[in-house]
C-alpha cells in the first residue's frame, strides 16, 4: 500500500520521471493502476 508519505518521498527523490509507471517499477507489490486509483482518491495539499 502506498500512503501520502511514501508518495511524497518518491516525488522528492525522483526529480525527472515521476510517473505512476515509474513508481510501480520501484514498488514490486503495486501496479500502475493501483497507484493511479489511490492517488485519484487522495488529496495532497501543498503544505504536505
Amino acid at each position: 500500500m502506498i500512503d501520502k508519505k511514501k508518495h511524497i518521498e518518491y516525488l522528492i527523490c525522483t526529480p525527472i520521471n515521476y510517473t505512476c509507471t515509474n513508481l510501480s517499477e520501484h514498488m514490486a507489490d503495486l501496479s500502475h493502476d493501483v497507484i493511479s486509483n489511490i492517488l485519484k482518491k487522495q488529496t495532497l495539499p501543498p503544505r504536505e
